[in-house]
């Protein structure tokens, strides 16, 4: 069997992700390639070192430009704040090598764009990280769209509420800052939700939103520490660049409708994303805190016993389900990058086009920046004039 060597760069919570699910591949599923884990980069030689030995990699780099030159890599894996996202994969695309690149894919829809021509003109494989497409509840409600089963799509309505920065002593991490963020929790949330809408309903046509940052000061960081970080007793405070929280609506190509919320700052929510989305037909609605469900309301019910139906989906039938449990034994968040992640090696194995690719991360970006441009023109932007 061919082996299919990766380096990863990043270490902390997506390379966490990444790691593990590149040692669980070959454990459940068949791939057509033997996964090798070559090596781990890192600007920290003693934690990078300390995080290879944890994860299972071979080998330590504490460069991006040595990894990506290194014969013995074939793919390059990018889970790095996003202002690193676009010269790693220019980098590794001009080295011949294939890319997968966490969301979103750039720090504005021109770099995106720069990192897309890269890959096509260097000829090699390309996979943006949006896990949750892999949920299989998810995949269920894209074959019930696809196979007509809710109708003429109406509504698309998405949240995606997160709690874990409203305390105001909460230091300045990388998130909060737009030079390396890109965006807040539009960017960070919004850009799962756009995806998915584009996934199961179709590409966007025009939007208007409205942002707000609640907390515009906080202390600053002395030392990272994946998602959080810790602050100095009396630390000097800096400002918050990015948003705490976006919301937007939307109009589809195909006449829906959406709305759109992410946020930050709502009490109580840890990773609450979820959506809905009515039809002529029916409706069907999905919570990621609760992945292996999915509900389906059929308006062809008879009367009387019509209602939501509960589907758990985890029976053999469902995507993926086959290479784990016996049915009823739920899978968790980490299994959605198992499954990506071997989409993307099975696509190199038999030179297929991965899915979704840079061009669904372009696709995102231009939502992204069309809703930025709403925002501060205060009007709706047609997504495709920029």
């Amino acid at each position: 069997m061919k082996s299919l060597n990766f380096g990863l760069v990043g270490y902390k919570f997506m390379g966490k992700a990444h790691s593990n699910a590149l040692q669980r591949l070959g454990m459940f599923f068949d791939p057509e390639v033997k996964i090798e884990m070559r090596a781990l980069c890192g600007r920290d030689a003693a934690w990078v070192g300390e995080a290879a030995e944890k994860f299972g990699w071979q080998s330590v780099e504490t460069s991006w430009e040595k990894l990506v030159q290194r014969r013995d890599i074939d793919v390059i894996d990018i889970t790095t704040p996003s202002n690193f996202h676009k010269e790693i994969a220019i980098g590794a695309a001009q080295a011949g090598k294939h890319i997968f690149c966490e969301k979103p894919l750039a720090l504005n829809l021109k770099d995106a764009r720069e990192m897309l021509d890269a890959a096509r003109k260097n000829g090699v494989k390309h996979q943006i990280g949006f896990n949750c497409r892999f949920a299989p509840a998810v995949l269920l409600a894209k074959k019930l769209i696809d196979d007509g089963k809710i109708g003429e799509i109406f509504h698309f309505r998405g949240q995606y509420l997160q709690d874990w920065i409203i305390d105001p002593d909460f230091p300045l991490v990388w998130r909060l800052d737009k030079s390396i963020a890109g965006s807040g929790s539009l960017g960070d949330l919004g850009a799962h939700l756009i995806d998915l809408a584009r996934f199961l309903v179709g590409d966007f046509d025009q939007v208007i939103g409205m942002n707000k940052t609640f907390i515009r000061e906080r202390p600053m960081v002395e030392k990272m520490a994946g998602l959080s970080g810790k602050a100095q007793e009396n630390a000097a405070r800096g400002k918050v660049t990015v948003d705490d929280a976006t919301l937007f609506l939307a109009e589809f190509k195909n006449g829906a409708l959406g709305s759109f919320e992410a946020t930050r700052f709502a009490q109580g929510h840890k990773n609450g994303m979820s959506f809905e989305i009515n039809g002529s037909k029916g409706s069907i609605r999905f919570e990621l805190e609760r992945m292996n469900e999915l509900q389906y309301y059929n308006a062809s019910d008879e009367e009387g016993i019509q209602g939501f139906r509960l589907i758990q989906a985890t029976e053999g039938v469902h995507p993926y389900m086959y290479a784990w449990w016996p049915v009823g034994h739920v899978i968790g968040y980490e299994h959605t990058f198992v499954h990506e992640l071997y989409e993307f090696t099975e696509a190199i194995a038999r030179d297929t086009a991965p899915s979704p690719d840079f061009t669904d991360g372009v696709k995102c970006s231009q939502v992204l920046e069309a809703v930025d441009t709403s925002i501060e023109q205060k009007q709706w932007i047609d997504v495709n004039s920029l």
